[in-house]
């Protein structure tokens, strides 16, 4: 008695989840929900890829930057945007990764749109009766095709299902874990990429205004007294240097912040989408698989187990 009233009780559970399972797929209520998830990760993927061709054309642009100087009467040429050049292979290589994360993205929200075709979701629906069937009917279980239903409601539950549970746990664990990280990567990189462009943007306003003065200075002449004008020009053009040389060496020093500031948050963006992209899909998938064969196996024991004879009447 003990035993039989086990195997209802789980017939029970089984009965409940497949109409679950049923009404889950009738709504299409987890399509609704995955497919909003899906489409705000393909945003902030496009997003982010946006401001890594943006950052990308503003270091191409810094680094053709020249400045020239003569100190002690030397002429020198100085490309400050230069040493860019590391972090701009860096920046190429994160826009091809965001490429790959927004495509992938976007497959999804494709594959979702098939895989909620009505046509599927009737089919999934009509095994699962079936199913339902072979649990509280015995005598259908004697046919061999009839008793195979069920793995293959299993297998429709799979294949509908797989992707919505998918995007539904990674867009969870995003939210609890890597979203403010997220966030605030992609705000200090745009800072970083704007304050690139300024300084940039600095050095050749300083080289051109001070190539204007070189030249007013050329053309400037002294009715007399050449050796104090003579002098007079090279302190002034040494001063000038000089003051030059500091006012390059800390835009260098800032261009060179400001690219260990975006290398770091370009790590963290690259984390970010191949863990969303890529581990967490493949980890949650296993689970998925694994935990409805387990539910498979068990329910199969249930639909297989023998009916135990009733007691003849005393």
């Amino acid at each position: 008695m003990i035993s039989a009233a086990m195997s209802a009780t789980r017939k029970s559970l089984y009965t409940l989840l497949i109409v679950l399972i049923a009404a889950v797929a009738a709504t299409g209520v987890a399509d609704d929900v995955s497919n909003e998830y899906a489409e705000d990760a393909l945003k902030r993927a496009l997003a982010t890829f946006a401001v890594a061709r943006t950052l990308n054309g503003i270091i191409s642009v810094a680094q053709g930057t020249e400045i020239a100087l003569e100190p002690g009467g030397v002429g020198v040429m100085l490309t400050p945007g230069q040493i860019l050049d590391p972090i701009n292979d860096l920046v190429e290589r994160f826009s091809s990764v965001m490429l790959v994360a927004a495509s992938s993205l976007g497959l999804q929200i494709v594959l979702l749109e098939i895989l909620s075709w009505w046509v599927l979701t009737a089919a999934l629906v009509a095994t699962l009766v079936t199913a339902l069937l072979v649990i509280w009917s015995p005598g259908l279980r004697n046919n061999r095709v009839v008793a195979a239903i069920p793995k293959v409601a299993a297998a429709l539950v799979v294949v509908r299902f797989a992707l919505p549970v998918i995007i539904i746990c990674t867009n969870f664990v995003f939210e609890t874990f890597l979203e403010t990280r997220h966030d605030t990567a992609s705000s200090e990189l745009s800072a970083s990429a704007t304050q690139i462009e300024r300084i940039s943007a600095d050095i050749d306003a300083a080289d051109q205004n001070s190539a204007a003065a070189d030249a007013e200075d050329g053309a400037f002449e002294l009715p007399s007294w050449d050796d104090v004008r003579e002098s007079a020009a090279q302190l002034y053009s040494s001063t000038t240097d000089w003051i030059r040389s500091n006012s390059v060496s800390e835009r260098i020093a800032g261009l060179q912040e400001s690219a260990s500031s975006a290398t770091s948050h370009i790590i963290d963006l690259i984390v970010i989408f191949v863990l969303q992209t890529i581990v967490f899909p493949v980890v949650f998938l296993w689970l998925f698989v694994e935990t409805l064969k387990a539910l498979a196996s068990r329910s199969m024991n249930v639909v297989r187990k023998p009916i135990e004879p009733t007691p003849p009447a005393q």
